[in-house]
């Protein structure tokens, strides 16, 4: 993403020297453009989600959120009892996934991950970080309703994670941010693999098909070159629909689409360069528009949509879904229940305790392998680093709607997610702090 410093060079608004552009829209981009700032939004989210369901108006807290959506269009229901709750949950959170899903694509193609040797290490870590709480979790709920939330401490809040990383500044290595990074999207394709093949009921064959039939058209008009994205942004609606009717959760479309992306440019940066330059100064509007064309296929399409898309999902969609589903009613009946719970507990234990134990022990084991850690990077600061792998928050609520229909554990499994991602903030911070080695240059 561009650093607001260089929009502000631009002949805009937020560029002039009027006091609204100085002391809001310049601050605004700055916030913006800072990694913690999707965290501090779900944070607030989250608390007025809170405020709300525990005032005097929480009737109206639930009402909005069960409000019923209608979409008919002559005798077909589109939406048929579809709530404002599960459309955030099944129809923006799909958009949310489709970014994740650039992400996951761009790293396997460019990034981190299209290097075996440099995703080896992080991608062994996440296997003991998924592993190893689902087992903790698991030992304290093996039968009953309870038994199905096992998939809730396996997931990793990328943009908390790194956003607690971030607060630290030059204190934590950029490798071992960029070790997070890489190990939260490897992740992310865990927690989207569990989503599709555990979480997902009642499928539906044709409506499956079509949605493959979707999905292979797009790959078709790609190796076509078609490269009209109003074009497939219609069949990504239409894949969605077909998925949401299909029984496998939504967000999968998302996913699929994203990793069907183009993450290589249409055309070389150089090559593009050439093209611009040549332009003459009296080029007329066509001339132009080419140009812009071609210089903007010089950036990958998966790079593009990433840069359009991510502030939309990071400042808009997630604090939504926190809103839409944070509000738990905390009264005493329900604290008590919930210490004495063992699905609170168990999501507790399991994002708390066993992220950084899984995540460290299958990294020290694979030292012994010829792996090693990032440099700079001491075993200490690296628990710290699973720790704040154990900031499940956004995902896990997201698999805890999934798993349980009994809205009694759902709401002990919330009150989970809360308290552990606290805990694991913070001792994020506090090891990831106290960790750094002493500098001897200094």
């Amino acid at each position: 993403m561009a650093g607001s410093d260089s929009l502000l060079k631009r002949p805009t608004f937020a560029g002039s020297d009027s006091s609204l552009a100085k002391f809001v829209a310049r601050p605004v981009l700055r916030f913006i453009d800072r990694e913690v700032a999707g965290g501090i939004l779900l944070l607030i989210a989250t608390a007025v989600a809170l405020i709300w369901v525990n005032s005097g108006w929480s009737d109206s807290y639930h009402d909005f959120w069960h409000s019923e959506i209608e979409l008919v269009i002559g005798t077909w229901h589109v939406f048929e009892h579809m709530s404002v709750g599960h459309f955030v949950n099944d129809a923006l959170m799909a958009l949310f996934f489709f970014v994740v899903g650039l992400e996951i694509k761009r790293e396997l193609v460019t990034g981190d991950l299209s290097s075996f040797r440099a995703a080896a290490l992080p991608a062994i870590g996440a296997l003991g970080g998924m592993l190893v709480p689902a087992l903790f979790y698991f030992m304290l709920n093996t039968s009953g309703e309870a038994s199905q939330g096992w998939g809730i401490p396996m997931a990793t809040d990328i943009a908390f994670a790194v956003g607690i990383v971030a607060l630290l500044g030059s204190r934590v290595s950029p490798k071992i941010k960029l070790f997070l990074l890489t190990l939260a999207i490897v992740d992310d394709i865990g927690a989207i693999a569990v989503i599709a093949i555990f979480y997902s009921s009642g499928l539906s064959v044709p409506w499956l098909l079509t949605a493959l039939v979707g999905l292979i058209t797009v790959w078709v008009l790609q190796r076509a070159r078609v490269w009209a994205i109003p074009v497939y942004a219609v069949f990504g609606i239409f894949i969605w629909y077909a998925t949401l009717e299909s029984g496998v959760h939504a967000t999968i479309a998302g996913v699929a689409l994203g990793l069907l992306t183009p993450a290589k440019p249409l055309l070389g940066r150089r090559d593009a360069q050439q093209i611009v330059d040549a332009l003459p100064s009296n080029a007329n509007v066509a001339e132009v528009r080419h140009a812009s064309f071609l210089a903007q296929e010089s950036v990958p399409l998966t790079e593009r949509l990433e840069n359009m898309l991510h502030p939309f999902t990071a400042f808009i969609i997630i604090p939504i879904f926190a809103l839409a589903n944070a509000g738990i009613e905390l009264s005493g009946d329900i604290i008590s229940d919930a210490a004495a719970s063992n699905v609170t507990l168990g999501i507790i234990a399991g994002l708390v305790i066993g992220k950084p134990i899984g995540i460290t022990l299958f990294a020290w084991i694979a030292t012994r392998f010829g792996f090693t850690l990032p440099e700079g990077v001491n075993w200490l600061q690296f628990i710290g680093m699973g720790l704040a792998a154990g900031i499940g928050f956004t995902v896990s609520i997201f698999v805890g709607g999934l798993a349980f229909d009994n809205q009694g554990i759902t709401d002990l499994a919330k009150i989970g997610i809360l308290v552990a991602s606290l805990i694991a903030a913070v001792g994020a911070l506090l090891l990831l702090y106290y960790g750094k080695q002493p500098d001897t240059n200094e």
